[in-house]
């Protein structure tokens, strides 16, 4: 049986007028959001994220035999501290991390490397991996490792950019095998290239020491000794938890387009987020979420082609991208719909962005009276990076106002 519109023109031009005006609506009551969202992103732009003229690349060069055990665990927990500690400086530097994993000939690896990358999550999920074995016979690859990260790594061109690698390990290198080409040859070719290598002695192994402080003075670093744990800053704060509900609110903003690739890669990261979830301590999380609550986490929080980033600051147009490369949840609406949910989820993105500000802010708070209270951290891994890495970035023009590391 046909419908009874079926051959009626006055009921056909009442069914387009209608869903022309439902269409409209939609676009009229999303606008104030679309809006809302640009005005948000424009100030930011203007006022609190500059354009990224300053830029840190740091690369971790870690131990991970059997002996390591302790400062492996330390660098899981603060390596998000730390990374809040570099986008503290006033210029909001863009930050790359990568990481080099050393053993010694014999073990499962001498070296695995992973390249310098904005993607901090997904470098994160690769050290959770690692596992303290081998070694045992003192000396290790440190050699290797050292030109792996001077050689191996995409470092910037750009005068811009402060280089740094940190060297994390108890044991000296092996002097000693052929085809390795020795460390103070690495370290020249790291000074031509303006990347500064500190040297972080685990332990107090008297036959270290001057191996390090000699890699930390040909390499234009710091030396300086923690102990197997690391002495690194610890504190619970009653802000964790509704910090990490909140970022996992903000997370869920997030819309993704692009091609069959890109999407593949998109996917990628966001399992790698799920991971972290699960699997992150609850104060670990809360050191996560601060950073990515800085100008300098936006790249890790959002990555490539985040859809509603995009489109409420201007950078691409939603005509511009094929109905395919959409995310599957947009394809089945009309241009109208999809505005309405790209500006609600921007209007929610910065409602959870200023919450988990203000309770990034109190948990500094807590945790610097919590410190002050306990006599202080001078000796932590924690306040040792920050005091490097406020004394070398001033060469390429980056500030740091705070007297203290990030926790």
């Amino acid at each position: 049986m046909k419908s009874p519109t079926t051959n009626n023109p006055k009921a056909h031009s009442k069914i387009i007028a209608l869903a022309l005006l439902v269409a409209t609506a939609a676009g009229i009551a999303s606008y104030p959001f679309i809006k809302q969202a640009q005005a948000t992103q424009t100030a930011q732009t203007t006022t609190q994220i500059p354009p990224q003229s300053h830029r840190i690349e740091v690369v971790f060069v870690l131990d991970t035999t059997s002996s390591m055990s302790g400062l492996i665990h330390a660098a899981r927990e603060k390596i998000w501290s730390i990374a809040t500690t570099m986008a503290s400086a006033q210029q909001q530097p863009d930050i790359r991390m990568g990481l080099v994993a050393f053993r010694d000939r014999g073990d499962a690896y001498i070296t695995r490397t992973y390249d310098l990358s904005s993607d901090l999550d997904s470098m994160y999920t690769n050290l959770m991996d690692f596992r303290a074995q081998g070694g045992g016979d003192g000396p290790e690859s440190v050699n290797q490792a050292l030109h792996d990260a001077v050689h191996d790594m995409s470092w910037s061109d750009d005068r811009n950019t402060y280089k740094v690698v940190f060297l994390v390990g108890d044991a000296p290198p092996h002097m000693d095998y052929p085809n390795d080409v020795k460390y103070p040859v690495t370290l020249e070719a790291a000074r031509l290239k303006g990347i500064v290598v500190n040297a972080i002695q685990s332990g107090q192994h008297q036959y270290t020491r001057p191996a390090w402080q000699q890699i930390a003075s040909l390499g234009q670093g710091e030396y300086f000794q923690v102990e197997e744990s690391g002495n690194t800053v610890a504190v619970a704060t009653p802000y964790d938890e509704k910090l990490s509900a909140l970022a996992a609110e903000l997370e869920a903003t997030r819309l993704y387009f692009g091609d069959k690739e890109e999407k593949k890669a998109q996917q990628a990261r966001l399992d790698a987020n799920l991971r972290l979830r699960k699997e992150l301590s609850t104060e670990a999380l809360a050191r996560r979420d601060t950073f990515n609550a800085t100008a300098s986490g936006k790249a890790n929080l959002l990555g490539n082609s985040e859809l509603v980033d995009a489109i409420t600051s201007g950078r691409v147009e939603l005509d511009e991208i094929g109905q395919e490369n959409l995310p599957a949840s947009l394809q089945a609406m009309a241009p109208a719909e999809q505005m309405a949910v790209i500006g609600e989820r921007a209007r929610r993105r910065d409602e959870l962005q200023q919450q988990i500000h203000q309770l990034s802010a109190s948990r500094s708070s807590f945790i610097k009276q919590k410190v002050e209270a306990e006599g202080g951290a001078d000796d932590s891994l924690d306040e040792k990076i920050y005091r490097a890495i406020k004394d070398q970035a001033t060469s390429v023009g980056l500030t740091y106002d705070s007297d203290s590391a990030s926790y």
